[in-house]
């Protein structure tokens, strides 16, 4: 198997339909793929569209968190399951464009598979004002004290190793700083444009302020991550 799509979901009963069809289209005859939606804890009816995609797409998986745990434990829990030596990720809300995974998948596959993390930097954000100031606030703030080479940490479209991810410190909401994480760890990222599109539908479970907040307290540990970092050259003997 090529890769392991992993979409974490919570309450997009609206978009996750739609989003599934669309990787159908731009990944059938071209890899051999799975897709797992890891659903944490939805109330809407999300898990019931799930039930029904999966009668007729054989190349769907579905995980369920019993109660919320988050974005990051969410994706974690995918990567576990996967059964792909690569990963891709994309948010389940549609605004990451499953069109640009091919590409990324080209630029991936020369690459030894145990360093490389490939990020969207996301183009024309069709975002609200707001949201779009708080990320390039957030962005300039972690670029500064991390120094990650990273313009769009927070784009969900990613692409990478398992082991690579495996490997990672792990914590609450470590989905946005893995740039910065798989270079603590050693690896290597190279940031490629992507489509970003308007939410399909439903309400977005992210609140500005709250993620700033709590950013500015995770981006204080990973800095502390960073700087305890400690990767020898092992040579066996």
């Amino acid at each position: 198997m090529d890769l392991s799509i992993i979409i974490p979901v919570r309450n997009e009963a609206a978009n996750i339909g739609p989003l599934v069809q669309e990787i159908r289209a731009a990944l059938d005859g071209r890899l051999d793929y799975e897709v797992i939606v890891v659903d944490d804890g939805s109330t809407d009816g999300t898990a019931d569209v799930l039930r029904g995609m999966k009668r007729e797409f054989v190349r769907l998986r579905v995980l369920r968190h019993v109660q919320r745990s988050g974005q990051s434990a969410a994706i974690r829990s995918g990567v576990k399951a996967a059964r792909s030596a690569w990963i891709a990720t994309l948010d389940g809300d549609g605004q990451n464009d499953p069109a640009d995974i091919p590409r990324l998948w080209e630029l991936a596959r020369p690459t030894p598979a145990a360093s490389l993390m490939i990020a969207g930097m996301r183009q024309k954000r069709r975002d609200t004002t707001v949201k779009r100031l708080a990320s390039r606030i957030a962005n300039r703030i972690r670029a500064r004290l991390l120094d990650d080479g990273t313009p769009d940490t927070g784009c969900g479209l990613k692409l990478f190793p398992r082991a690579l991810y495996l490997d990672l410190p792990f914590f609450d909401h470590n989905h946005r700083f893995l740039p910065a994480l798989a270079l603590r760890q050693g690896g290597k990222v190279q940031s490629i444009a992507v489509n970003h599109r308007p939410r399909g539908g439903g309400v977005s479970n992210y609140k500005v302020l709250d993620r700033l907040w709590v950013g500015i307290v995770d981006l204080i540990g990973v800095l502390w991550l960073k700087q305890r970092a400690v990767n020898p050259e092992v040579r066996e003997e």
